[in-house]
């Protein structure tokens, strides 16, 4: 061997010895965004939290001394983009963990996550992913699938207890009609049969549900639906953009009904978009304030907010700040899985089942309290359920418009569900 050709082969050994250490200096996370797709109006402020706290979580020292090398792609809301992409991280670079995101594509995963080991920490609550062992028979085991807030069907079965005493305090007569409302697609659909069933026992006639797509549009039809049928409280499956536009159809069309929403299908944005069409608009906050809220963890969200925004004069959505207390959620199980062994998915998803009643470290009175077991990952059986208060024009610039007011979150009731083993997965 030639004296260069000896450097050479030196260099490109080198090369790569210096690439295995740079990869083992970091911890791979994936990151599933949805950023042009059908959910894309709250997955983008979502997908920016989760991407300013990663990059606020090295800026501080990474994990163990560690940097987190999120790879962060818009999947555009399709399903096998998502399986593609999993199909990368799952391979020799194994991710130590998963930011995932939509229902269908996070529940084709779930047998792929317990087969390779890979906790995956979703922008889906559908109540399927709940149950990590299959023992209470609704659900396939779901044992590497988390998520941070109250499971799409607990949030409507709360929904609906509130609109049982809204009917009786109001003194209404006979029975209350009710109706769900959403595309043909897992994400409405998760937890479209347990409403229904609470619906029924609570009282109320469940009337056919009306389909509508999770793209705008002119959704008329289904509001004279509503109309002839008298429906007396509508629960809206879809993200905002879509429920805004049957929120302004319905308000055209003079509709008298109570719209309750998904947790993804209000918030100030939305209100701000859809104007006095929003008011009154009943939905669950994951979180136990908004953007500038009264609490001491306000000030770590706030500092999370100027990675993207230096200036820090972007109104934050309740998105966003779920999104940073889910990464953080994420980011302190990682903390334990490298001080236990080492940032493995199996370590990972160890470490949430470490805590009771658990905040991340810096986020106090921001993050609702969680508890994951080996047994339940139902984090939360309690809903704080909100009402939007709209008055006046929604013109102009979104702080301002919270800031007079024009716009409010107004809490209404907090319920505290049973955590009955009957609604384990669904």
């Amino acid at each position: 061997m030639t004296m260069k050709s000896y450097l050479a082969s030196a260099s490109i050994a080198l090369l790569i010895a210096g690439a295995s250490a740079s990869a083992q200096a970091q911890i791979a996370v994936g990151h599933l965004a949805d950023y042009s797709g059908g959910t894309s109006d709250v997955g983008t402020p979502y997908g920016q939290g989760v991407v300013d706290t990663y990059a606020w979580v090295n800026k501080n020292g990474g994990i163990g001394g560690k940097q987190v090398n999120l790879d962060s792609n818009d999947y555009g809301y399709q399903v096998p983009r998502a399986i593609a992409l999993y199909k990368k991280w799952s391979g020799a670079d194994k991710v130590a963990a998963i930011m995932g995101w939509g229902t269908a594509d996070t529940e084709a995963l779930t047998g792929f996550l317990a087969q390779d080991k890979i906790p995956d920490i979703s922008g889906s609550y559908s109540a399927a992913l709940t149950d990590p062992t299959g023992a209470g028979g609704k659900a396939k085991p779901a044992p590497y699938n988390f998520f941070y807030g109250p499971s799409y069907s607990d949030a409507l079965r709360a929904e609906l207890t509130w609109a049982a005493e809204d009917w009786k305090s109001k003194g209404k007569s006979g029975k209350p009609k009710y109706v769900h409302m959403g595309a043909n697609h897992p994400y409405p659909n998760a937890p479209k049969a347990a409403g229904e069933a609470l619906a029924a026992e609570l009282g109320f006639e469940v009337l056919p549900p009306l389909v509508f797509a999770l793209t705008p549009g002119d959704y008329s039809a289904q509001c004279l639906s509503l109309k002839s049928a008298g429906a007396n409280y509508a629960y809206l499956g879809n993200t905002a953009a879509s429920n805004i536009s049957v929120m302004k159809a319905c308000k055209a069309a003079g509709v008298d009904v109570q719209f309750m929403s998904n947790v993804w299908g209000m918030d100030e944005n939305a209100a701000k978009a859809a104007g006095d069409a929003a008011d009154g608009v009943i939905f669950p906050l994951r979180t136990a304030v908004g953007w500038g809220g009264n609490a001491p963890g306000m000030k770590t969200v706030q500092e999370i907010s100027k990675i993207s925004d230096p200036s820090g004069k972007i109104y934050r959505p309740v998105h966003y700040v779920a999104a940073v207390c889910t990464s953080l959620y994420m980011k302190e199980a990682l903390d334990w899985a490298a001080k236990n062994g080492g940032a493995t998915g199996e370590n990972v998803a160890k470490g949430f089942y470490q805590k009771k009643d658990w905040v991340p470290a810096g986020m106090e009175g921001v993050c609702n309290p969680s508890t994951w077991t080996d047994k339940d990952h139902r984090p939360t059986t309690k809903v704080d359920l909100y009402r939007s208060k709209v008055s006046g024009s929604t013109d102009g610039d979104l702080n301002d418009l919270m800031a007079k007011g024009t716009i409010k979150l107004e809490k209404v009731k907090t319920v505290e569900l049973p955590r009955k083993p009957e609604w384990h997965g669904w």
